[in-house]
């Protein structure tokens, strides 16, 4: 019987690990786009948890479910005992009898934590306020399909140092490349909620513009996250001049790429010239949270696979 592990932040699987999903993602793929049925888990049911709205997570998830050969159950909080008070960890020890694997998207992180704590089942953080390790792993996996090993890389973060950037700081750490962080004042990284072990991966700067100078991938994310839209006015002001356009894109590396996890405001965080140019990978990186999170699901249900 395979160990029960849960996926809750990026560090919780070793560089081994992480490896093992990216070579695992790049079957997987190649057999999606050959039209090769590859149905590990039939009769296997994945249950998700939204409490957050979602386009990407849900889509990628119910769809990865289906073609895998198993079945995916949507479950809102607001339709559910979870949303009327129920105790996180109740609900925890009811779901995971009557399925093989939990996604959930909520707030805080404290709440994918109660869960897995009682959970017969792996449960995945599909997002939370302070971490969205599926995201990151289906970015890395893009990298590595367009340029290789990210070992060594600089990844250049532009904007709020938001739970998309805290991952981004963990994967950096668990897969030794380096981070610049470039934030508004009052927006900077807080290592401790990020959940790093030291500073030796990431470097912030005040200047936007130094943090991409060479840089082999340039990121951002939207300047106000789920759940902070009542600063979405101030944000616009603190964050004018972190926008990813053509100039910070050119003073990178020539062979770097651009990326952004969706949905973008053209004309706020990235300029339309940059997310529709030639560098952005962004469609490519959408489609491989796909691939990525079905290598994750096999992995977490059956293990490691040889065929």
């Amino acid at each position: 019987m395979t160990e029960l592990r849960h996926f809750l932040q990026f560090k919780d699987f070793s560089k081994d690990d992480i490896e093992y999903l990216f070579s695992r993602a790049k079957i997987i793929k190649d057999r999606f786009k050959r039209y090769v049925r590859h149905m590990p888990l039939q009769d296997r049911t994945l249950v998700m948890v939204f409490e957050k709205a979602s386009t990407r997570t849900r889509l990628s998830f119910e769809a990865g479910m289906h073609q895998l050969g198993g079945a995916a159950i949507y479950l809102n909080t607001r339709d559910t005992q979870l949303g009327r008070g129920e105790p996180v960890e109740d609900s925890a020890q009811v779901i995971s009898r009557m399925c093989d694997l939990v996604m959930i998207r909520t707030f805080e992180q404290t709440m994918v934590e109660k869960f897995a704590a009682k959970s017969r089942v792996p449960v995945i953080n599909g997002l939370t306020n302070e971490y969205h390790p599926c995201q990151i792993l289906a970015d890395i996996f893009t990298y590595i399909e367009h340029r290789g090993s990210i070992q060594g890389k600089t990844v250049a973060w532009i904007g709020d140092s938001n739970n998309v950037c805290n991952t981004w700081l963990q994967a950096a750490e668990v897969l030794d490349f380096q981070v610049r962080v470039s934030t508004p004042p009052g927006y900077e990284v807080e290592p401790e909620r990020a959940g790093l072990f030291s500073n030796g991966h990431f470097e912030q700067f005040a200047d936007p513009m130094e943090a991409a100078k060479g840089a082999d991938l340039v990121t951002t994310d939207v300047w106000t996250s789920m759940g902070f839209e009542a600063e979405n006015e101030a944000r616009l002001k603190d964050f004018a001049d972190w926008m990813v356009d053509e100039d910070m894109m050119r003073i990178a590396d020539p062979q770097a790429v651009f990326m952004h996890c969706l949905p973008a405001h053209r004309g706020e965080e990235v300029s339309a010239g940059v997310i529709d140019g030639p560098q952005s990978v962004v469609w490519d990186e959408a489609e491989n949270r796909l691939h990525a999170q079905k290598a994750l699901m096999e992995f977490l249900l059956l293990g490691r696979l040889h065929d």
